[in-house]
């Protein structure tokens, strides 16, 4: 899952990247190659810092809905049979009556 997201520069129009947990009201970052503070904002003027945000909302979205799958079968939340057990994926019969 990609967690970064592209951002274009309002001054030189250069393109950078920063993750998306970072991306949110009120974060200000310097441009790489022209050193502008840009401030990131929802309610920005500027079309590309919108773009920007919108993009990094949903990427965290996403990275939650992901995680909350991912935690759902660490927790043992049983999947949709698969016709074998998970236990015993190769179909060998265990003989542990010794």
């Amino acid at each position: 899952m990609e967690d970064s997201v592209q951002i274009r520069c309002t001054r030189c129009k250069n393109v950078f990247r920063d993750r998306a947990k970072r991306l949110q009201n009120g974060y200000s970052r310097q441009c790489p190659s022209c050193e502008i503070v840009l401030f990131f904002d929802e309610d920005s003027h500027d079309a590309n810092i919108k773009r920007a945000m919108r993009t990094a909302r949903r990427a965290r979205k996403e990275l939650r809905e992901s995680e909350g799958v991912s935690t759902r079968r660490a927790a043992g939340v049983p999947r949709q049979y698969s016709g074998r057990s998970a236990s015993n994926s190769r179909g060998i019969e265990d003989d542990s009556d010794d």
